[in-house]
């Protein structure tokens, strides 16, 4: 279950400490205007941090500590301009110029100053999706939330003061030497590096960078020097970035929104990838990424004129075919699903997904043995990899269409093994045991799956018509009630037995109130008209 809030009704510190008490995974997301940043948790440790848009100062802090000489961060951003997803810091340790260790320290450092920084925005809003995980698991830390709590907090007064000096990065400052030399005075290690960076040109933003600090280490050097009237503020750089801006933002919006739509901040993704389409509207990503967060809104028309933008202005790509296909599925749109899923698969031969999905696309078309052939297929692409819950799910259902039974309920029990967290397969699995007469069975299953996921409004339907075939007409209308709460456009089958059962303890008032939901949900369903007729003429 998600966690919402604003930071001026519950700062980031409370939430922090609020999951670390309660043990919680998954991934706190705060936003404060355009900054955005995340935070990763694992059973209340921290996992990971990161500030979208912030430059990474690896190979500044390395190369300005004198562990990397300035060829060797050369010959590295070389390389990762060859290897878009590869790490800078994987690329130095690949090339041996720095170890593992040393990478693995560096990265906890940045975590630790991501979540400092974070501790400063004081206003925007945070979000926490439970379960969500870092996309790459390869650098992930646990740090006790305590003790950057501590620290965060002593920072925190600190950053109030250095922001009264320095309340933005593109200030320009320019030291007065001559002042410097008079006074005779023992500086720290960061303002003797900030010191010959401070000549005029170069804003806050540019001395952070090069001197390879952090922004407080930064700031608390810089702030020293402008209180002791060694430094003074001599300009802005928003004039010197003009010529720069629009590259920048349309960069900037694009990374935000990809971050919000990783953490499912939907209407925030929204947002930035319309501006994104706005600056650049023969780009393919941004319709790419509107149609992804429209699947995920639950909006098949627009996801479909997105994805259909995307493939005009891109290209045939089999990713943006495969997402064009789930939403025309999705839609009711089968015919145009089983055109987009076929050319997507004839481009991407040996992707799984795409065959999962238009095995599909074939079994809602009814052609069962197509579905069977292309489902298999998705099993043998799979290889050794675990099979999702999604192909179980159709290949179950698949089987048990094909009249195979024994087949499907096998498929079934397998799949509650392999994804046990999974109450839609589970759901399956006391469809099939009932119909196989295993009613007890059925029943145990669809209650232990109703206690771990009581949300979920079939598995309620479910209960209530294993009851209601089974007489126990009581619990039966308990449950369809639930499933009512749940989801009141569910079928009309389920307001035509709530109907039944209130007719049978003689309460025809409510009987009524069912038969006519069922009626207005299909108005053709004859027998809860001829039930109001009964009740219309006192038979």
């Amino acid at each position: 279950m998600a966690i919402k809030g604003s930071l001026k009704e519950a700062s980031l510190p409370d939430v922090i400490q609020l999951l670390y008490l309660g043990r919680r995974t998954g991934c706190l997301a705060v936003a404060d205007r355009q900054n955005f940043g995340y935070i990763y948790f694992d059973d209340g440790r921290i996992s990971y941090a990161s500030i979208v848009n912030r430059r990474d100062r690896l190979g500044d802090i390395l190369t300005k500590g004198g562990r990397i000489t300035p060829e060797q961060l050369q010959e590295a951003i070389r390389l990762q301009e060859g290897e878009r997803d590869q790490k800078l810091g994987e690329i130095l340790v690949a090339t041996g110029a720095i170890t593992r260790a040393e990478l693995e320290d560096y990265m906890r450092l940045q975590i630790e100053e991501a979540v400092y920084f974070l501790f400063t925005w004081t206003s925007g809003t945070f979000n926490f999706e439970a379960g969500v995980r870092p996309e790459r698991e390869d650098f992930l830390v646990a740090i006790n939330p305590e003790y950057l709590l501590l620290e965060g907090a002593r920072r925190v007064d600190e950053w109030s003061l250095i922001e009264k000096k320095i309340p933005s990065f593109d200030l320009i400052f320019t030291v007065d030497r001559d002042h410097v030399e008079a006074a005779a005075v023992t500086l720290s290690a960061a303002q003797q590096q900030v010191i010959p960076l401070l000549d005029g040109t170069r804003d806050v933003q540019q001395v952070m960078d090069e001197a390879g600090l952090t922004e407080f280490d930064a700031g608390k050097a810089l702030y020293g020097l402008i209180t002791a009237g060694f430094a003074h503020r001599s300009g802005t750089s928003e004039a010197a970035a003009a010529p720069r801006v629009n590259e920048t933002r349309i960069e900037e919006h694009r990374n935000l929104g990809i971050a919000f739509y990783k953490t499912g901040m939907l209407d925030e993704a929204l947002r930035e990838f319309r501006r994104v389409a706005e600056l650049r509207p023969a780009e393919s990503s941004a319709p790419f990424f509107l149609g992804l967060i429209a699947l995920k809104q639950a909006r098949w028309d627009d996801a479909v004129d997105a994805f259909r933008s995307a493939l005009e202005k891109g290209g045939p790509r089999p990713a943006a075919l495969h997402n064009l296909a789930l939403a025309l599925e999705q839609g009711g749109r089968l015919d145009e699903a089983e055109m987009a899923c076929g050319e997507a698969a004839s481009r991407a031969r040996d992707d799984a997904r795409v065959m999962i999905s238009w095995g599909i696309v074939a079994l809602k078309r009814g052609d069962v043995q197509v579905a069977h052939a292309r489902l298999a297929r998705a099993r043998e692409l799979l290889g050794e990899r675990a099979a999702p819950a999604v192909w179980y799910w159709a290949a179950g259902l698949a089987a048990a269409q094909g009249d195979d039974l024994e087949a499907a309920v096998a498929l079934m029990r397998e799949a509650t093994e392999r994804h046990p967290g999974s109450a839609v397969l589970r759901n399956n699995l006391a469809v099939l045991l009932e119909a196989g007469g295993d009613v007890a069975g059925a029943e145990a299953l669809l209650k232990a799956a109703l206690a771990e996921e009581p949300s979920l409004p079939q598995l309620s339907k479910n209960l209530a018509d294993l009851l209601y075939r089974s007489a126990r007409y009581d619990e039966a209308y308990d449950a369809y009630e639930r499933a009512a709460k749940l989801a009141p456009e569910l079928g009309d089958d389920l307001y035509f037995k709530m109907g039944n059962i209130a007719y049978k303890r003689r309460d025809h008032g409510r009987a009524r109130q069912s038969w006519e939901r069922a009626t207005a949900l299909n108005p053709g369903h004859q027998l809860a008209r001829a039930n109001l007729d009964m009740l219309d003429t006192g038979s």
